[in-house]
């Protein structure tokens, strides 16, 4: 058994669409790291294409319409390595809840199914 690692399309894909606003199970390293880049993609490609007030305000909806998605997939990132989907708050301390923060979503998946349900993406054989 070993878990699949999901393409850019796949880990964008089930995050705006499957997963759109769900906070429950487990989601794999791939699929969160896939979808911050897609994000960093879309957010330079944005500020390419538009500059000063219409800047703001087409960010604006944007970083709106990814809000939950992305909390969501962290929280089952969260979730994947055994932590509360609450961690994410760590977050709001600067710096040293920063750091704690990425070395867990960095960190390889539980290679067991734990609490918050299967490992995701296994692959049997």
């Amino acid at each position: 058994m070993y878990q699949r690692q999901l393409t850019f399309g796949e880990a964008v894909k089930l995050a705006l669409t499957t997963n759109y606003c769900n906070f429950n199970g487990r989601s794999s390293r791939s699929e969160f790291w896939w979808y911050a880049l897609f994000t960093f993609i879309l957010s330079s490609i944005i500020s390419l294409i538009f500059s000063g007030s219409t800047l703001q305000v087409v960010s604006g909806i944007i970083n709106l319409a990814l809000l939950l998605p992305g909390l969501g997939l962290a929280v089952r990132r969260l979730h994947d390595v055994n932590k509360s989907g609450w961690w994410v708050l760590i977050n709001l301390i600067p710096v040293v809840g920063w750091i704690i923060y990425i070395v867990w979503v960095v960190k390889e998946s539980d290679p067991v199914p734990n609490q918050y349900g299967p490992v995701p993406n296994l692959v049997q054989g």
